[in-house]
């Protein structure tokens, strides 16, 4: 009997953001610790003389795909709504700061999460599926994507 299970792997990283328009306090440059966990489904592999018997897949190889495609990218990043008039400092801000993403959307949690899903979603398959994420921007503040609500 092929079983399906869920396996999940917890990433953390440090970021900056504002919301250009927004009516509150977040319209300000300011940072959070993000936790982002990422979830797949899978069948583990049943073939024993195969190195990763008894996995749906190898946590090194999620956490690869996952540092490349946004751990490094996003990571101590200072990121901005690509129609902000932040964008006018651009000369002075790159000279002064290594990492600023523009993004196209406003870079909330929720279009941050969306923008992650994206990025990843064309790393797996049927056979290993993205099912799940959940970006928490604080300890009680979170957004979360589930493959069956789409």
């Amino acid at each position: 009997m092929n079983e399906t299970v869920r396996v999940t792997k917890i990433f953390v990283f440090d970021m900056a953001h504002a919301l250009y328009g927004y009516d509150g306090p977040c319209k300000n440059i300011h940072g959070h610790t993000y936790k982002l966990s990422v979830t797949l489904k899978g069948t583990p592999v049943k073939d024993n003389s195969n190195p990763k018997a008894g996995m749906v897949i190898d946590f090194s190889i999620l956490k690869q795909i996952v540092q490349e495609k946004i751990i490094k990218q996003f990571d101590h990043a200072l990121v901005l709504n690509n129609d902000s008039p932040h964008k006018l400092l651009d000369k002075a801000l790159t000279q002064q700061f290594e990492k600023i993403i523009y993004l196209d959307v406003q870079p909330t949690c929720e279009n941050l999460l969306l923008h992650f899903k994206n990025q990843l979603v064309s790393h797996f398959t049927d056979k290993i599926k993205l099912v799940f994420l959940k970006l928490e921007e604080t300890p009680s503040s979170y957004s979360e994507w589930f493959v069956d609500d789409n």
